[in-house]
């Protein structure tokens, strides 16, 4: 209160003009819209074939694919059946470097962590499930436009952990390989015979590396 009684702003107190509260409430309507037409193409994305996804199919999958992709169905869970475990080796002037454990360094990183990094926890293993899923296990080949992109994608992830140069040499190619390890079912399960242990391993061709690899990593 004023001296005069009337009610009047204190001397630390903001007081936001006209333009500045529009422009405040213009930018809260852009981001919640944008929240929420996010939300619903992920909804669509992961909801059963309907009209609307399969006439927008190539809009959803330009947002979803490949940072938000997912390997579950919204209505019928479908959980995954083996264990993936990707490695990496690089290729210099001087040789060729031993397997490097990707999927091995997450594991450290999440076991202990009472909150763990999505990073760690989905980066790599996403980006080994969109590969498989554009490429045939025969002879890798790409079965569909987006296998370039896939083997961008995994190539870049291991880049930005392995650095541009082993052993004191420049990288100048990269090899991947993958052991599928089966998940047991308990005894009393009716697929519980037939099922090995042993890693199963997928070995990728030699990809070359260059500058443009690397380009935007840290």
């Amino acid at each position: 209160m004023t001296e005069d009684g009337t009610g009047g702003s204190g001397p630390g107190e903001r007081v936001w003009s006209l333009p500045a509260l529009l422009v405040l409430a213009g930018a809260g309507v852009v981001l919640l819209t944008a929240t929420v037409a996010f939300l619903g193409a992920l909804f669509l994305q992961n909801a059963p074939a309907n009209t609307v996804s399969q006439r927008y199919q190539g809009q959803l999958d330009g947002l979803v694919y490949p940072e938000f992709e997912q390997n579950w169905k919204l209505f019928a869970p479908d959980p995954l059946q083996q264990n993936i475990s990707v490695d990496a080796r690089v290729r210099t002037a001087t040789g060729t470097g031993p397997w490097i454990g990707l999927t091995a360094q997450d594991i450290a990183a999440i076991r202990g962590n009472p909150a763990p990094s999505h990073v760690d926890q989905n980066l790599l293993r996403r980006a080994w499930d969109f590969y498989d899923s554009t490429h045939s296990s025969a002879d890798e080949s790409s079965t569909g436009p987006r296998g370039p992109l896939a083997e961008e994608y995994l190539k870049r992830i291991a880049l930005q952990r392995i650095g541009r140069a082993a052993g004191g040499a420049p990288v100048t190619a990269i090899q991947f390989r993958a052991g599928s390890t089966q998940i047991v079912p308990p005894p009393w399960s009716a697929g519980g015979t037939g099922w090995s242990a042993q890693p199963v391993y997928r070995q990728l061709p030699w990809w070359p590396v260059g500058d443009a690899d690397y380009r935007g990593l840290r």
